[in-house]
Parts: structure tokens; C-alpha cells; sequence
């Protein structure tokens, strides 16, 4: 039998609308029912695209045993987190403060008014990995509600004072203290982090960081450092010829488990591709490497391929999973590469892009090219054309072969904030690459956010087709990251072709803005004035995997001053 999520649109919360647990999704009915019976909170957040998510699910939450324990003693509610970035910033501000650590699936323990008191991330069904079982955390943590109620009300209310008065802006009238030592600073943080050897700053896991490699872009550009360059054109070409990115259908996936970009977690995300595509662009306009173009173009046609709903918005995520295995679409053996290219093309690829009998994940290979064509045709004493013309045939019938294969499920719910991101990146494509169909799509998605998630000149949050895909059902306020992402979209597809209604309508949407976000001391909060009560309005200052809201609000609001 269904439970509550059935009625809801996102697809992680349809994913688990046949569990035994007794679902809600975040609102009124699961709040007042915690307050009626006096039972903790149970809150799960994770995403479609989530492998660790669906690992728990299946382990825990399909589990009958575990489903019982958690409808007797909590009131459990799922939250997809792209839905919701409100709940998802606030919990797991909670979930680092107690554990050290973040991620998803979330899985946090509230009062009934919703104030956090216990959190982590995923727990296993059984004793592992130095971590209890999500039986015995259940357990325990319904034991310690019963019996030290006052304790957990104490901490709760010791965090929620906390929570309010994190990074608090002040209003300053000197504006000469954001100078240029701000920026050499910012340089000389990110190059100690550097990884000099392979890209990318740190250790295992990498992730692409589109956000410091553009600004080290601006930096060698602004003062010509060119330690700014190198880092930008090590982290950019290792990531280009690894495992993170898609070497057959292009597209970056989210994240690599190594310090080596080989192997990645293999879903791949509409910002991270729209950002990346963006970064490499203009990494081509700085360097002219046709490398960084090539990564653009197939990037971008990557998300009009296989992201793109007939309407003009574009979908959230891909999964990292096929037939219940991760990676296994992009995967491949000698073998199967010979069976498409024959043995004397099959074997140039598979030496080129790393394919062996041993395998470089769980018996098979991720493709990745470490070597450039001249230095791959020296290895192999052949002629470096013929070599090109190997890979790049070889690339396409392979493509096409994967094409064949169950295909990754696909997260189609269309989120403003990250169509915003993907607007930009077509829109200033079109315009520096001279690419008509680049504009298309872009003012074709200009004209489908516009018209279906906005009602009353107020942004929608998320908007998914109905079962006919021939309407849609748009949902949620939008949060400051909707109305500043697909503002900046916005203003760059007016830059692409100067029709001044692009123009209003990011000035528009800069108003609404400025009227119902803004904090009267300084920047903004993510949430509008009109929005639900929260435990915490949250303000958040720091770029993670996209933007923060107040960052590209202020850019926003720059390039519309000017």
C-alpha cells in the first residue's frame, strides 16, 4: 500500500511511496501529529540521485522489521533536498555541529517543534563500518526521549540560539576594505590547498570547484599571475581526461572517491554541468585551448541530449545507478569494446582510454585518456592522425552501442535556481562561440521558467510534468537562489542578444528580491518574508557545490547598477 508520498511530485519522494514506513512529507499534518502524540521527529533527507540513499532505502526503509519500530515510536517525514534547500541548509548545519561531518541520506532527530538533537548520515542496517545500526540508533534514541526529555529540550534550545546568530553580517560604509589584499589572500589560501600533481585542492575525494577556478581565472586575468593559470590548466585538463568526465557522451558526474578524478560517484548533477561548461569556456577564452572548447560543447550538448524536457526547462539529476549496479552504463571490458571497433581499432582505443582485463572499478574499466595524442601515438609508433581518427570514430560507434544499454534513471523535476545556472552557461556559449542553437535553447528556457513557474511576478521553486507530459504542476516558493541564479541567466541571455525584455525581466525579479529577502542589516536570507516559519531563517554566505544566494545576488545586482 502507498503511503503519503504518493500525492507528492518529487521523484525521490515517489521512490519511497511504497515503503512500509509511514511516511510524510515535510508540512503542517506531520508537524501538528508529533505535537498531538508528543513523538520525536524522524527526518530523512537525501535525492534521487543519491546512491547512499537508495542503499539505505532498500536496507532500512523496505525493511519491515526497522518500518515497524520507526512508526511506533517517531513521526517520520522524507524531504527531497533540491526541493527543500531551506531544511536541507538548517539540518545539516545541525548534523555537522554534532558529528564533525555532513552528507546525504541526512538523518536527523527533532523535537515536534522541529529543533534538532540527534543527526548523522547514513547507518547501516547492521553493526559496520565503525557505525551503530540505524535498529539500535532508532532504539536509543527513542529510549533517551522518554527518559531525558528535559536534557534533549536543553541542547535543542542551546543549538537554536546558536543556529540564529551564525555568521552575522554587518553593515559596513567603508567599502574600501573589500580591496585587492582581500583577493591576494583569497589566491594564497587557494594555492596552499593546491594539489600539484593531479588538480584540484586536497586530498581524496575531489571535487570540481567551479567556483574557486573561476575566480583564479579573474585573478591571473586581472594582475597576470600565472601560478592562478596553472592551477586553473592542471585541475581543468585532469579532470577533462578522467574518470569523472563522461569521455563517450561528455558531462561531468559529481565527484571523484579518488585524488586522481579516475573514479567517480557516477550521477551526474544539471549545476555541476552547467557550471563546469561555463568554467571551461571561459578557460578556452583565456588560453584559445581547443581542449576547454571541445569540453564546453560537449558538455552543454550532453544536457540538450539527455537533461532537457520538450518544454525548454532542463532536469535535476541522472542517477549514479542502472539495473541496481553503480556505474555499470559507463562501464566497459576489452571485450565488449572489441565487439563494436573490431581487434586492431579495439585495441588502440583500449590503450588510449585505459580499458584492461583487470579493470580499474569492480572488474572493469572506466575509460580515461592520461596521455595527449602525440605522446599516445609515439607509445604506440603510429601515425598521430591515424591515431585521432581511431579514437574519435571510435568514440562515436561506442557511444552509439552504449546507447543501447538501460540508461541511468533520470531525476525529471525542473528546479528554477539550477535552470538559471544552465541559462547562463547556454546563453554566454551562444554568444562567445557564435552558436545560434545555443540561443535557442536558451531563449526557449527563458520562455518556459517564465510562463510555468512563475505566478503573480513570484518564482516557483520546482516544476514537474503530470503523467502525459503535456502539462506540468509547478510547486514550492522559490528561495533567494531561484530569483538570483535565473536573474544572472537572465542578464546574460540579454547580453547574448540585447532584447531588453531579458533585461526587465532580470530587473524584475531583482525587485522582488530586494522586497521580500533582503535582511535589514545586511545580505539576505534564503527564505522570503512570507514564507513558512522555520526554527531558523537561514542566511547562508558560503559557495558549496553551487553559488550561495548572497554571492550571486550581489553579482546580480552589480551587473544591474551598471
Amino acid at each position: 500500500m502507498a503511503n503519503r508520498l504518493i500525492n507528492e511530485t518529487s521523484p525521490y519522494l515517489l521512490q519511497h511511496a511504497h515503503n512500509p514506513v509511514d511516511w510524510y512529507p515535510w508540512g503542517k499534518e506531520a508537524l501538528t501529529r508529533a505535537k498531538a502524540e508528543n513523538k520525536p521527529i524522524f527526518l530523512s533527507i537525501g535525492y534521487a540521485a543519491c546512491h547512499w540513499c537508495h542503499v539505505m532505502a532498500h536496507e532500512s526503509f523496505e525493511d519491515l522489521d526497522t518500518a515497524a519500530t520507526m512508526n511506533e515510536h517517531f513521526v517520520n517525514i522524507k524531504v527531497d533536498r533540491e526541493e527543500r534547500p531551506d531544511l536541507d541548509e538548517i539540518y545539516m548545519e545541525a548534523v555537522v555541529a554534532m558529528t564533525g561531518r555532513g552528507g546525504w541520506p541526512m538523518s536527523v532527530f527533532l523535537t515536534p517543534e522541529g529543533v534538532p538533537f540527534y543527526g548523522g548520515t547514513y547507518f547501516p542496517p547492521a553493526d559496520r563500518y565503525g557505525m551503530p545500526s540505524f535498529k539500535r540508533v532508532l532504539a536509543s534514541v527513542a529510549h533517551a526521549y522518554r527518559q531525558q526529555r528535559a536534557e534533549i529540550e536543553r541542547s535543542g534550545e542551546q543549538f537554536k540560539l546558536r543556529a540564529g546568530q551564525s555568521l552575522p553580517l554587518e553593515t559596513r560604509v567603508d567599502f574600501s576594505l573589500l580591496d585587492a589584499e582581500t583577493l591576494d589572500l583569497a589566491f594564497g589560501g587557494l594555492a596552499r590547498s593546491f594539489d600539484a600533481a593531479r588538480g584540484g585542492f586536497g586530498d581524496a575525494p575531489k571535487f570540481p570547484q567551479p567556483m574557486p577556478l573561476e575566480f583564479l581565472l579573474r585573478y591571473h586575468h586581472r594582475g597576470g599571475d600565472p601560478q592562478a593559470l596553472k592551477i586553473v590548466d592542471l585541475t581543468l585538463t585532469q579532470m577533462a581526461s578522467g574518470g569523472i568526465y563522461d569521455q563517450l557522451g561528455g558531462g561531468f558526474h559529481r565527484y571523484s572517491t579518488d585524488a586522481d578524478w579516475l573514479v567517480p560517484h557516477f550521477e551526474k548533477m544539471l549545476y555541476d554541468n552547467a557550471l563546469l561548461a561555463r568554467l571551461y569556456l571561459h578557460a578556452w577564452q583565456v588560453t584559445s585551448r581547443p581542449l576547454y572548447r571541445r569540453i564546453a560543447e560537449e558538455t552543454l550538448d550532453y544536457l540538450v541530449r539527455e537533461m532537457r524536457h520538450a518544454g525548454g526547462g532542463f532536469y535535476s539529476s541522472q542517477d549514479a545507478d542502472s539495473e541496481g549496479e553503480e556505474g555499470k552504463y559507463f562501464l566497459w571490458t576489452p571485450s565488449e569494446v572489441k565487439s563494436v571497433l573490431g581487434d586492431e581499432e579495439g585495441d588502440l582505443f583500449c590503450r588510449y582510454f585505459d580499458v584492461t582485463p583487470a579493470g580499474n572499478f569492480e572488474g572493469k574499466s572506466i575509460l580515461n585518456a592520461r596521455l595527449d595524442i602525440s605522446a599516445a601515438a609515439a607509445a604506440s609508433q603510429i601515425d598521430e592522425g591515424r591515431l585521432r581518427t581511431a579514437i574519435e570514430q571510435g568514440r562515436q560507434r561506442l557511444f552509439r552501442a552504449r546507447e543501447e544499454r538501460v540508461k541511468p534513471g533520470r531525476d525529471e523535476k525542473v528546479l528554477t535556481g539550477w535552470n538559471g545556472l544552465a541559462l547562463a552557461a547556454f546563453a554566454e556559449a551562444a554568444r562567445v562561440l557564435g552558436r545560434e542553437d545555443y540561443r535557442q535553447v536558451a531563449e526557449r528556457n527563458a520562455g518556459f521558467v517564465l510562463s510555468e513557474l512563475r505566478r503573480d511576478g513570484r518564482l516557483l521553486r520546482s516544476w514537474r510534468a503530470t503523467s502525459s507530459g503535456e502539462t506540468g504542476q509547478a510547486r514550492l516558493n522559490a528561495y533567494l537562489e531561484d530569483y538570483a541564479f535565473y536573474a544572472d541567466g537572465l542578464l546574460a541571455l540579454y547580453q547574448a542578444t540585447f532584447d531588453p525584455r531579458w533585461f526587465r525581466e532580470a530587473r524584475a525579479l531583482a525587485d522582488v528580491m530586494l522586497a521580500h529577502f533582503a535582511d535589514s542589516g545586511a545580505g539576505f536570507f534564503d527564505t522570503s518574508d512570507d514564507h513558512e516559519p522555520l526554527f531558523v531563517r537561514p542566511k547562508a554566505l558560503q559557495d558549496n557545490a553551487i553559488p550561495s544566494g548572497n554571492a550571486m545576488a550581489a553579482d546580480v545586482l552589480q551587473s544591474l547598477a551598471a
